[in-house]
């Protein structure tokens, strides 16, 4: 029984390292694809959401490389959605706990108040609407992030009633955007 040597292996190594890279640079693209393609649909439908905030807010998820399908994307979207309203509902008390250290306006006090508690209520709806989503239950995962959707609306409107600038402008636009991206995938999947 002779060995054989590796060198009559490397044209077949080759042959496999190369393909299976060129597949792999093909699986990433794909990703890409369905990322862009998702994006540029919703941005025609809904003029409220940016095609470049879709398209970066979906890519900076890490498990988006891996997406085979729409389904894919809609999980993490969903995740991406419910970090933000997490974050902002964060922020907001590191605003509630600063503006009591100093004089703050009742008004701005009670819009904020308002705020956290829209959040803490979006919080466990998109939580819902995650355990909707895994069992597919996709309309009442879509009632659930429409309300993540208000939430971001309500808090907003809240500071407009007296004219005041809101400091959670950005926060909540970002909330609205990941909601109607989220709300867009969940209503693909639901036709």
């Amino acid at each position: 029984m002779g060995f054989i040597s590796l060198n009559s292996f490397s044209p077949i190594l080759i042959l496999f390292l190369y393909s299976s890279h060129f597949i792999s640079a093909n699986n990433s693209s794909n990703h890409v694809d369905l990322i862009a393609e998702t994006c540029k649909n919703l941005s025609k439908t809904d003029p409220n959401v940016s095609f470049r905030f879709c398209k970066t807010s979906l890519q900076a998820d890490p498990h988006s490389r891996y997406v085979r399908n729409l389904r894919d994307l809609g999980f993490i979207s969903l995740k991406i959605l419910r970090h933000n309203v997490t974050e902002t509902r964060i922020h907001i008390k590191n605003l509630l706990k600063k503006k009591k250290e100093k004089k703050i306006d009742p008004f701005i006090k009670e819009c904020l108040d308002d705020c956290l508690e829209v959040f803490s209520d979006a919080i466990a709806n998109v939580n819902d609407a995650i355990k909707d989503y895994k069992a597919k239950l996709y309309a009442d995962c879509n009632v659930k992030v429409s309300s993540v959707l208000d939430a971001s609306t309500t808090c907003e409107d809240g500071f407009k009633e007296k004219n005041v600038v809101s400091p959670l402008t950005k926060r909540n636009g970002d909330a609205f955007q990941l909601s109607a991206i989220a709300l867009f995938i969940v209503n693909q999947l639901n036709k």
